[in-house]
């Protein structure tokens, strides 16, 4: 199985995503890996979206936050 492909033209439908993403898995695939792959692809975009809004944290900022910065 592949980890998530590079980003999906804006034009893409869902169904094409779908079908794109069952292309790509393995004869042997199970539900569980059909589900995982898709969840993937959903979270990844959520997060793609995040980052196009502004919704992100400094890397700094989260890390002083959990105490990480020296």
């Amino acid at each position: 199985m592949q980890p998530y492909p590079h980003e999906v033209p804006a034009m893409t439908t869902l169904s094409q995503q779908v079908h794109q993403i069952a292309e790509q898995l393995p004869p042997e695939a199970t539900w569980d890996d059909v589900r995982y792959q898709v969840e993937l692809h959903a979270s990844i975009e959520r997060g793609l979206a995040d980052v196009k809004a502004g919704r992100v944290v400094p890397v700094e900022e989260l890390l002083a936050e959990f105490g990480v910065l020296e």
